[in-house]
């Protein structure tokens, strides 16, 4: 099973559209933001990329794996893929609203009620409302059971306390799906809900967190006596685990085709700075080169192969996780060794903190096994709900 390799008639005038559309678009004042965006460096041309994610939904290019009832075009896989790629192919800009429209949208429409879905749908489709995650905490970061933040129902509504941290985008976010405790002296995964918090009140304190590149899109957001409605929960009270982990089926979707192609992008000006500088006269960094080229392969071969599997355990998005996160930081090491000497000093842009870009691309790079599910976690999902090997001691 998988999404299929091979392209039908309609597939392909889909494919001609996107890329007709992006080549015609991709001009003028958007013409600049090619290449611009995304891990480590989302404060690259922000109100000019919100703009153009605008610019996007106007023209129906949001949200495609909808149904047509929410606004979406109801694509089907494959068409999503072929999107993404040539999205990616055309260097255009990384998106401000993909938390939403690749997290929060689906998780609504597969779990919300009709009135969640009519009121937050829409501001996700058209890029007027964005939106943050609010899982991780300073002692629940990849294991998520253990969030402390608290969610008391009073009156008509909740009152919320606690810590969020590594909040990627919370500084410019409209709202954000919060995983709290809603029962008293509960536990693990019991006691959790999933709620729809505005991020724009008195009672929300949100702090930049400062990363090696110099930059600042992942804050600590604060929450004392922060408020929201009663009805603004997903799935009902008390099932915040199962929802929780619902959206994150759904965070290793179909962008990461695209997302694909940014890394063949990122290898290849390495392996021409390798031609440039003599460095690929070492068989070591040609034998590495060409390593990661055959890792690229492998990686999309596994991404079509379990697109669209049913994988309850996360088995397959797990390895994909590994695969991906251990690859990519090995393509940062892989750009200070070609760099040679030159790779200790940094004096490129000041806006990206003095660093040349492959630089910023190693450093960076660290945080991918990190985020997202640690090496560690993704190693246990595998290794007792996939292999069913003993479970972890855990306190």
């Amino acid at each position: 099973m998988g999404v299929s390799q091979g392209r039908t008639d309609d597939d392909e005038l889909f494919a001609t559209s996107i890329r007709t559309w992006l080549a015609e678009n991709l001009t003028g004042e958007f013409a600049k933001l090619r290449g611009l965006g995304g891990p480590g460096r989302e404060h690259e041309g922000y109100d000019e990329r919100l703009a153009w994610d605008r610019h996007l939904a106007a023209a129906g290019w949001t949200c495609l794996g909808w149904p047509t009832e929410y606004g979406g075009r109801a694509a089907t896989l494959e068409q999503q893929v072929i999107f993404h790629e040539e999205y990616a192919r055309a260097n255009a800009p990384a998106r401000v609203s993909h938390i939403g429209e690749e997290l929060l949208g689906p998780t609504l429409i597969a779990f919300g009620t009709e009135d969640q879905k009519q009121r937050f749908l829409p501001g996700i489709k058209n890029v007027t409302e964005l939106w943050c995650q609010g899982y991780s905490e300073p002692g629940a970061g990849s294991d998520l059971a253990s969030v402390s933040t608290a969610a008391r129902l009073d009156g008509d509504r909740w009152s919320i306390n606690g810590q969020k941290v590594w909040t990627s985008l919370a500084h410019v976010a409209d709202w954000c799906f919060v995983v709290a405790r809603t029962e008293l002296g509960s536990v693990r995964h019991k006691g959790l809900s999933y709620l729809l918090v505005p991020m724009k009140q008195p009672g929300i304190a949100v702090r930049p967190i400062i990363q090696l590149t110099g930059t600042s899109e992942f804050n600590e957001v604060f929450f004392d006596d922060a408020h929201t409605d009663a009805d603004l929960v997903v799935g009902g009270v008390g099932e915040g685990w199962r929802i929780a982990m619902g959206t994150l089926t759904f965070e290793r979707g179909v962008s990461t085709l695209g997302q694909q192609i940014g890394f063949a992008r990122e290898l290849e000006g390495i392996a021409e700075l390798a031609e440039r500088n003599g460095a690929a006269q070492n068989p070591l960094i040609r034998s590495k080169l060409s390593r990661a080229a055959m890792g690229l392969r492998v990686m999309r071969a596994h991404a079509l192969r379990t697109m669209d599997s049913a994988d309850s355990s996360g088995g397959a998005a797990s390895v994909a996780k590994l695969f991906w996160a251990n690859w990519h930081r090995g393509l940062g090491e892989l750009a200070m060794e070609v760099m040679g000497a030159q790779s200790l000093v940094a004096d490129g842009a000041v806006e990206n903190g003095g660093l040349q870009e492959l630089q910023r691309l190693y450093l960076f790079t660290r945080a991918d096994t990190i985020y997202g599910g640690s090496n560690e976690i993704q190693r246990n999902i595998i290794a007792e709900r996939v292999l069913g090997l003993p479970r972890e001691a855990r306190p």
